[in-house]
């Protein structure tokens, strides 16, 4: 299997134990048994999410807060470590119930989940995840669309799953994060 970052034979359904069963090196997603080679990110996908990144952990830090940031390749059991066809690595995961955080990753759906788009993951990021994510009970969904220059914010916690665009020139607050706002043209100006 070559490693791209699209979707691998349709008509199979794939497992916990094929992701775990990868080369070393070689990423990929399992959603709802469908098997997603992730590609190399960017270098400005890499600064976005080291910066936003840095941004979420100091403030958790400064303000004494419980929950704890992650970047990729941290894995998500989205539904629980039981359901054997659903596995994320989000860009970046924020996982505020000490009993999810399980060494080998999140067991459950965290807090606050941020996806940094490409043109190869934007229909999976919009479409498939955004379904997902809701549906196992992440509370705050970002999609970061460096090409756009943009953030689409979810807000599952609200029963209208009530939705906001930010521009990076925007300060974009948490649902999750209380009193945290970030503005991402500020960290990445060179870039943009």
């Amino acid at each position: 299997m070559a490693a791209s970052s699209g979707v691998i034979k349709q008509d199979t359904q794939y497992t916990v134990s094929d992701i775990e069963a990868l080369p070393e090196g070689i990423r990929a997603e399992l959603i709802g048994g469908q098997l997603f080679y992730m590609a190399s990110p960017s270098s400005l996908h890499q600064e976005i999410e080291g910066e936003v990144f840095a941004e979420i952990r100091n403030y958790i830090k400064s303000h004494n807060g419980k929950c704890k940031v992650y970047t990729a390749p941290y894995a998500v059991y989205l539904f629980g470590m039981d359901d054997d066809h659903d596995y994320y690595e989000p860009d970046i995961t924020v996982v505020c119930n000490p009993e999810k955080r399980k060494e080998k990753g999140c067991d459950g759906a965290p807090d606050w989940i941020i996806e940094i788009v490409s043109p190869s993951t934007a229909s999976r990021d919009y479409l498939y995840k955004l379904n997902r994510y809701r549906e196992a009970g992440v509370r705050e969904y970002w999609i970061v669309n460096p090409d756009e220059k943009g953030v689409n914010v979810f807000d599952f916690s609200d029963e209208r799953n009530a939705s906001k665009y930010y521009s990076f020139s925007d300060r974009v607050p948490s649902v999750v994060i209380n009193g945290f706002t970030i503005c991402i043209g500020e960290l990445i100006t060179d870039n943009i």
